[in-house]
């Protein structure tokens, strides 16, 4: 009999996704709701649609970035979409963009590898910014920086130019220390 578990190996440190140092409280909030929606959604691991549409809902910052109205209401639409129909394809399946690596080990029980990517590339971001904790609008830049995973495949349909949400996140991450 084989055992299906993956196991990880002893000196892998986890990732950030699934020890959640490095995030702040509302990052916290956002993972776990990410967390929750994969499990309502009967998937088995949490993806980068998962978090992002766990950070449009927890985050004012981010749904600011993306100016309101129409726009967020297309993408909030596809999210919304993806247990009726819209990512159905996706589901039993597991999120690998291979655009990135998990860098601190191999990845997040529970976590697609790219999704756990994503929040350590935020976590890293924050840290490069001399910043004690990464929030939102790092894990937004974190996920529009990989052309391959489900947040931007939405993204793209709900037509949003992912170079533009980027450089809205820039911006307001800067306005913010100002």
């Amino acid at each position: 009999m084989h055992n299906r578990t993956p196991v990880k190996p002893e000196h892998a440190p986890p990732s950030y996704a699934e020890t959640g140092a490095g995030l702040t409280a509302e990052m916290t909030a956002v993972t776990t709701g990410a967390r929750r929606r994969a499990v309502r959604d009967g998937d088995r691991h949490v993806d980068t649609a998962h978090l992002l549409h766990s950070l449009i809902e927890v985050d004012p910052a981010v749904r600011e970035a993306f100016g309101g109205g129409p726009r967020l209401a297309r993408v909030l639409g596809y999210l919304v979409q993806r247990s009726i129909g819209y990512g159905l394809r996706w589901h039993g399946t597991q999120e690998d963009s291979g655009a990135f690596r998990v860098v601190r080990g191999t990845g997040a029980e529970g976590w697609s590898p790219s999704a756990a990517a994503a929040v350590d590339r935020a976590v890293r971001g924050a840290a490069l910014r001399g910043e004690d904790h990464a929030g939102g609008l790092d894990l937004l830049t974190a996920l529009v920086a990989d052309p391959r995973c489900r947040a931007v495949e939405v993204l793209e349909r709900a037509g949003v130019d992912t170079a533009w949400l980027a450089g809205r996140a820039a911006d307001q991450r800067s306005g913010a220390r100002s």
